[in-house]
């Protein structure tokens, strides 16, 4: 395919879930001689296809995709671990004169690849304390200590990740400050176009419904059953994915098979909210419809943005 016009250093494509990301990202990938870095967090697992709304090699239409299935699920996730891998491939097609388009949703993910983001060290007492109230309460409590110390960082973080809150309440007893105080600002590490694909409400809201549903009939039970097998309820951070986290608790007997997928939706929109809310902070973002009517538009204004931000 002939290559456009040059592009800024990398392409973010950002917002909340179900919203278009993936296809826009493929479509941008393709017209500018690019590939696709994974921003999504638990696409970074494998085996996790179905209840992560993973492209299909089909899908991805010749495209490379980089950070797909690099871990098991019995892996903890790490930013800082994301953050390494995600430059160097970035690095990497910027050497090649290539364009990096970065996909995702998991905000703190693209922060950590294309912003001036360093992370607290740690502090294995601390830690291991705060693990070990997590193992005897759960993480409501937690979660309520952390909105006490830092609401923003409560309602970024989901109140079942206990994984997050703990880290969070490690790091401000570490540095005495707040956890999203120790966050940056909007210091770039790229030159970076950040596109925003937005969907009302109403119709993001009926998109999960309907993405829901298709991931049951799909097999996403079964595929959560395979990776039963393979550890996925000692992931301490795929086992909290969306989907995931329900359908265990229905092979646990803790619910039954419907009320594990009409809490998959319900979860789905509440985190959506957030993905949205984490983006729209962000005043580098640039923001498309992704409406169902304004889809097939959607990539054309998008290499717009392109042009203009290299006119620019």
């Amino acid at each position: 395919m002939r290559k456009a016009a040059p592009a800024p250093q990398v392409i973010a494509v950002v917002g909340p879930t179900a919203a278009g990301k993936s296809d826009l990202g493929v479509a941008l990938a393709r017209h500018l001689d690019g590939e696709v870095v994974n921003a999504d967090s638990m696409q970074l697992y494998r085996g996790m296809d179905i209840g992560t709304a993973k492209l299909t090699v089909e899908e991805r239409q010749g495209v490379p995709h980089r950070l797909l299935d690099i871990w098991d699920v019995t892996e903890a996730a790490s930013v800082a671990e994301y953050q390494r891998l995600a430059r160097a491939e970035i690095d990497r097609l910027l050497a090649e004169g290539r364009t990096p388009v970065l996909v995702g949703g998991s905000g703190l993910y693209i922060k950590g690849a294309i912003d001036a983001l360093e992370f607290p060290g740690t502090d294995p007492a601390v830690r291991a304390r705060l693990e070990d109230e997590l193992a005897e309460h759960g993480p409501g409590p937690l979660h309520a200590r952390l909105a006490a110390a830092d609401p923003e960082a409560a309602r970024a973080i989901l109140a079942g990740n206990g994984r997050r809150i703990v880290r969070a309440l490690e790091v401000i007893e570490i540095t005495g400050k707040p956890f999203t105080a120790n966050l940056p600002g909007e210091t770039a590490v790229y030159d970076t176009l950040q596109i925003g694909v937005d969907v009302e409400r109403p119709e993001l809201d009926e998109r999960i419904t309907t993405r829901v549903d298709r991931m049951w009939e799909a097999g996403l039970v079964d595929e959560v059953r395979a990776l039963e097998r393979a550890g996925l309820r000692e992931g301490r951070t795929a086992s909290r994915a969306l989907g995931y986290q329900q359908v265990l608790a229905f092979l646990a007997g803790e619910c039954d098979e419907q009320a594990a997928r009409d809490e998959t939706v319900r979860a789905t929109k509440r985190f959506a909210r957030r993905q949205d809310s984490w983006f729209r902070r962000d005043s580098r973002v640039q923001w498309l419809s992704g409406a169902a009517g304004d889809r097939a538009e959607l990539p054309g204004r998008a290499l717009a943005l392109v042009e203009r931000a290299v006119t620019a």
